[in-house]
């Protein structure tokens, strides 16, 4: 039998994986129909206490009547975190990606759990500033989050992705670009 071409198993990897991820997902998050899930609610309520340790006083609190947690600070509804926001969906990517791309099992053991954490905290983070802007810029809060703070955690992830690159098999950025200059 002859063996399949590393770019399509790539590609044939990468696609079933981040399907049946997906479904999964998907069939999770729908069992909670119009209340928040828990890692909706857990990344809402971290963030809260972040802020607070930073000096604001927040609170938060599920709706009741759709699947978002809000963050309020004096009573007053600053964000609301939907489901989409709480990173899992970025991480599925993240997960597909490394399990693709063929390497150790050891090594995507220790790398796979440590990337889900970067984005984890990256994804507060992001939270954070939208909850900034939100509070002192609101009009621009629909720019910074569909497109800037999107760029940022998807640019993380390709980081990530590079950096795994790089540890399986010696991959460099600046290589690939070199290379093209010639």
């Amino acid at each position: 039998m002859k063996a399949i071409n590393p770019a399509l198993r790539f590609v044939l990897v990468f696609v079933g994986l981040y399907f049946i991820l997906n479904v999964m997902y998907g069939l999770w998050i729908s069992t909670f129909e119009h209340r928040a899930d828990p890692l909706t609610t857990t990344i809402t309520r971290q963030t809260s206490q972040v802020l607070n340790w930073a000096g604001d006083s927040t609170t938060w609190l599920p709706a009741e009547d759709k699947p978002t947690v809000g963050i309020l600070q004096a009573g007053r509804r600053i964000i609301s975190v939907y489901e989409g926001c709480n990173s899992l969906n970025v991480m599925i990517v993240f997960v597909a990606f490394v399990v693709a791309y063929k390497g150790k099992f050891r090594m995507a053991a220790l790398f796979v759990p440590m990337g889900l954490l970067i984005i984890y905290l990256i994804n507060i983070l992001r939270i954070i500033l939208l909850y900034t802007v939100a509070l002192h810029w609101s009009a621009y809060f629909y720019y910074f989050h569909k497109y800037l703070f999107t760029a940022v955690i998807y640019a993380v992830v390709f980081l990530l992705w590079l950096w795994w690159m790089r540890l399986t098999s010696g991959f460099r950025l600046m290589d690939l670009l070199s290379a093209n200059k010639s």
